[in-house]
């Protein structure tokens, strides 16, 4: 009798683990039950007609993002202020802004005027993802749009900042600095440079414009030869600027908590030749791509370093004389599992 109870007992203890995994898998799947009655009720389930609905990722961004929204958002004379806080001078984007001084923005769903809910939600993952401190470094920073809003939702969480910003426009460099004077940031909690994001060192053309705000998707040439460069810069339509790789600007930081990219077409080469650093240092990628021949080129970096896609709306194109173009850069949100634990897929 007694070797009967032995072998009960026994064959009870195999059992266990086997039914602490049924009872994980039970709380899996009720809470993937529950993410879904929750966006199923969501207000928002029934407007889904916008594009910009239309991404691709296991996160709740809707609901991530409203968890950074500000409550009771107060308007400032002269600005437009979002639903973080962060106070925006019109002068910066007078063609989308003009008339909205004095106005509280609303929460980007689907979309604001810069940016849709894809974008939002990957570079305020990286500002969920963090801990402790917030570093962040955008290149082709214009007013540091993204330095100052993750900055804020940072800021708002406890976390201590730095924000590093790489543009070629001296006006829209001037512009960065009153955005973080406006939005409260002390010179010692960001840096500018002046320069052209690049995987190695060098020497770029970036076009002058009359107005500062008047274009924001000007384009760098690279590889132009000495003498091409000189008559550029002599014409009064181009400065020389140095090519500043991501490795430099990563170097002195221990992690990059969020790397934001919108460098009008030059992202997949970027990527690709600063692989080494983004594996190494950068914890969150947000990438603005520019064309379906990016996005997949980023796809087949990435996946194959092991990077995981969170977030991915791709480019809205138009087709003109049987040829496609971009009427609105996609969005690809990546997260590096080496320098961050394996988080849940619901936000």
């Amino acid at each position: 009798m007694r070797n009967a109870f032995r072998e009960i007992a026994i064959k009870a203890a195999l059992r266990i683990p086997q039914i602490r995994m049924l009872h994980q898998s039970r709380r899996n799947l009720i809470a993937e039950r529950n993410e879904l009655l929750t966006r199923l009720a969501h207000p928002y389930t029934q407007e889904r007609g916008s594009p910009f609905f239309h991404y691709h990722s296991p996160l709740f961004l809707e609901g991530l993002v409203e968890r950074h929204a500000v409550p009771e958002v107060a308007a400032r004379p002269g600005y437009l202020v979002n639903f973080l806080g962060v106070a925006i001078d019109p002068k910066f984007a007078p063609e989308s802004l003009a008339g909205r001084a004095g106005q509280v923005e609303g929460l980007p769903t689907p979309a604001t005027w810069h940016a849709d809910i894809a974008e939002w939600g990957a570079a305020l993952r990286a500002v969920d993802l963090a801990r402790d401190t917030f570093t962040a470094i955008e290149l082709g920073c214009g007013w540091a749009c993204w330095l100052n809003n993750t900055g804020a939702a940072a800021r708002r969480a406890g976390l201590r900042v730095h924000l590093i910003g790489v543009e070629g426009d001296e006006g829209h460099l001037s512009f960065a600095r009153e955005a973080f004077a406006a939005n409260w940031f002390s010179p010692d909690q960001f840096d500018l440079h002046r320069g052209i994001a690049a995987a190695a060192p060098g020497i770029a053309l970036f076009p002058r414009q009359d107005q500062a705000g008047a274009h924001w998707g000007l384009e760098p040439i690279f590889g132009a030869s000495e003498e091409q460069r000189q008559g550029a810069v002599q014409s009064g339509k181009y400065d020389a600027l140095p090519m500043l790789p991501l490795s430099d600007l990563a170097e002195p930081h221990h992690r990059i908590d969020l790397l934001h990219v919108d460098i009008q077409g030059g992202e997949a080469d970027l990527v690709t030749g600063s692989l080494d650093t983004l594996n190494a240092k950068v914890a969150y990628l947000v990438v603005g791509t520019h064309s379906r021949q990016i996005e997949g080129r980023l796809m087949e970096t990435l996946l194959g370093a092991g990077w995981e896609l969170e977030v991915e709306r791709p480019a809205i194109l138009a087709i003109s004389n049987a040829v496609p173009t971009v009427r609105v850069d996609g969005v690809q949100g990546w997260r590096n599992p080496r320098l961050s634990v394996t988080p849940p897929a619901s936000s």
